[in-house]
């Protein structure tokens, strides 16, 4: 199996909260992060989202589709959201929010391994390709968030 550890970092124009109540209406990323192609809520969880599942299907840069669900397992509001992937990646998700100056930096962590039997036998060869699409997908992620917080982002 191939284990890949990816840290992205966005600065986006808006308060802390906007932000991160934004993320955390996953149901509505499709809306403006362009690679989503659905999202369905599979379990409620708490009041404060530990607990909540939600099944993802993305559509890498690269033409895959990778679907797995997240159980939402810690938030700290407005500073840390954590889940755990299981399907065609599973690992840790972290969302880390910080806010200086009106400006929202947003650092999500990605330590996952893949479970589809193709991705893991061409792995030594395609890392890089994969690394680059998770990257693309996230700087599409970072300009849809801006877009819809209505100010320029990264």
């Amino acid at each position: 199996m191939a284990t890949y550890s990816l840290t992205t970092i966005w600065y986006l124009d808006a308060p802390i909260i906007r932000v991160f109540d934004t993320l955390g209406e996953a149901p509505r990323w499709p809306d403006w992060w362009p690679n989503l192609i659905a999202v369905e809520e599979r379990d409620v969880g708490a009041n404060d989202g530990t607990g909540r599942v939600y099944h993802y299907t993305w559509r890498s840069r690269l033409g895959y589709r990778l679907c797995f669900d997240i159980r939402v397992t810690r938030v700290v509001r407005p500073w840390f959201i954590e889940g755990v992937a299981s399907g065609d990646v599973c690992g840790v998700g972290r969302w880390r929010f910080s806010e200086q100056g009106g400006v929202t930096r947003v650092c999500h962590e990605w330590q996952v391994h893949t479970t589809r039997p193709w991705m893991n036998r061409v792995a030594p060869l395609a890392r890089p390709l994969f690394v680059w699409s998770h990257h693309a997908v996230m700087r599409d992620g970072a300009q849809g968030l801006a877009r819809r917080l209505g100010g320029p982002g990264s």
